[in-house]
């Protein structure tokens, strides 16, 4: 059998570099990946269902609150489209629920922006119109 020296490969060394390489990258991603899933089944970040407002009246409006994570959560802020109001903290155990009032002036068919607003600084959205 006739071997051509025109035809050029890849080195033993070159090629064991390539393949360290490759495998150390795709090692990094899976631990990544892992740990992330990891984090998230563990409950270590705060996650809240905010249910849409209820019971309008022009001065105040009710929203119920529920903890989805596996942490203690403690509301401490909510915001009416711009204006943030600081409350007695809420502290909410995991999957626990509670109502909170949240006082403004609101006029009747127009649409607002509730933000919940957790001691951590995350924010968790809701929107109604009020009608009464």
């Amino acid at each position: 059998m006739k071997i051509l020296k025109s035809k050029k490969a890849l080195s033993p060394v070159v090629a064991s570099i390539i393949l360290i390489a490759v495998t150390v990258a795709v090692s990094i991603a899976v631990a990544a990946w892992m740990g992330a899933l990891s984090f998230m089944f563990m409950g270590g970040s705060e996650q809240l269902q905010v249910g849409t407002p209820w019971g309008w009246t022009g001065s105040a409006v009710n929203v119920t609150v529920t903890n989805a994570g596996g942490a203690t959560v403690i509301i401490d802020k909510y915001r009416v489209n711009n204006a943030e109001t600081d409350i007695t903290d809420v502290p909410l155990s995991p999957k626990d629920s509670t109502t909170i009032s949240i006082s403004g002036t609101f006029q009747q068919g127009y649409q607002y922006t509730i933000w919940i607003i957790t001691k951590n600084g995350k924010e968790f959205p809701t929107t109604g119109t009020y009608t009464p």
